[in-house]
Protein backbone atom coordinates (compact mmCIF):
# COMPACT_ATOMS: atom_id res chain seq x y z
CA UNK A 1 0.00 0.00 0.00
CA UNK A 2 1.11 3.61 -0.72
CA UNK A 3 1.68 5.95 1.89
CA UNK A 4 2.44 9.54 2.13
CA UNK A 5 4.09 11.17 5.51
CA UNK A 6 4.25 15.04 6.02
CA UNK A 7 6.92 15.41 8.45
CA UNK A 8 8.14 18.63 10.06
CA UNK A 9 12.03 19.00 11.52
CA UNK A 10 14.72 21.05 12.80
CA UNK A 11 16.15 22.92 9.47
CA UNK A 12 19.64 21.68 10.79
CA UNK A 13 22.56 20.07 9.06
CA UNK A 14 21.98 15.81 9.23
CA UNK A 15 18.03 16.09 10.26
CA UNK A 16 17.12 14.62 6.53
CA UNK A 17 19.99 12.14 6.68
CA UNK A 18 18.31 10.79 10.29
CA UNK A 19 15.11 10.37 8.54
CA UNK A 20 16.18 8.61 5.74
CA UNK A 21 18.56 6.56 7.50
CA UNK A 22 15.42 4.85 9.89
CA UNK A 23 14.06 3.90 6.64
CA UNK A 24 16.80 2.56 5.38
CA UNK A 25 17.46 0.49 8.80
CA UNK A 26 14.46 -0.27 8.52
CA UNK A 27 14.49 -1.82 5.00
CA UNK A 28 11.66 0.71 3.73
CA UNK A 29 12.35 2.25 0.19
CA UNK A 30 11.36 5.74 -0.30
CA UNK A 31 9.69 6.48 -3.60
CA UNK A 32 9.75 10.35 -3.80
CA UNK A 33 11.07 13.10 -1.46
CA UNK A 34 10.55 16.89 -0.93
CA UNK A 35 11.93 19.20 1.53
CA UNK A 36 11.35 22.85 1.54
CA UNK A 37 11.28 25.11 4.51
CA UNK A 38 8.58 26.82 5.88
CA UNK A 39 7.50 30.15 7.14
CA UNK A 40 9.90 29.91 9.87
CA UNK A 41 13.27 29.68 8.38
CA UNK A 42 14.32 26.98 11.14
CA UNK A 43 11.93 24.64 10.18
CA UNK A 44 11.87 22.25 6.75
CA UNK A 45 8.63 20.52 5.67
CA UNK A 46 9.45 16.97 4.08
CA UNK A 47 6.78 15.17 2.36
CA UNK A 48 7.48 11.16 1.50
CA UNK A 49 5.88 8.61 -0.45
CA UNK A 50 6.71 5.20 0.39
CA UNK A 51 5.35 1.46 -0.03
CA UNK A 52 4.42 -0.70 2.67
CA UNK A 53 2.16 -2.69 5.34
CA UNK A 54 0.00 -0.30 7.44
CA UNK A 55 1.83 -2.05 10.64
CA UNK A 56 5.57 -1.44 9.32
CA UNK A 57 3.95 2.19 8.72
CA UNK A 58 3.11 2.74 12.07
CA UNK A 59 5.75 1.34 13.64
CA UNK A 60 8.15 3.49 11.29
CA UNK A 61 6.12 6.67 12.26
CA UNK A 62 6.09 5.54 15.90
CA UNK A 63 10.38 5.57 15.63
CA UNK A 64 10.53 9.12 13.21
CA UNK A 65 8.54 10.77 16.10
CA UNK A 66 11.38 9.73 18.80
CA UNK A 67 13.86 11.35 16.62
CA UNK A 68 15.70 15.11 17.92
CA UNK A 69 15.05 16.74 15.20
CA UNK A 70 11.68 15.91 14.40
CA UNK A 71 8.67 18.11 15.60
CA UNK A 72 5.44 16.02 14.12
CA UNK A 73 4.93 13.53 11.67
CA UNK A 74 1.49 13.15 9.95
CA UNK A 75 -0.02 10.53 7.67
CA UNK A 76 -2.97 12.18 6.24
CA UNK A 77 -4.57 9.20 3.94
CA UNK A 78 -3.22 5.82 2.84
CA UNK A 79 -4.05 5.24 -0.94
CA UNK A 80 -4.09 1.71 -2.14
Amino acid sequence: MKHTLSILLQNESGALMRVAGLFAARHCNIDSLTVATTQDPAVSQLTLVMHGADDTVEQIIKQTRKLVDVIEVSHPVATP
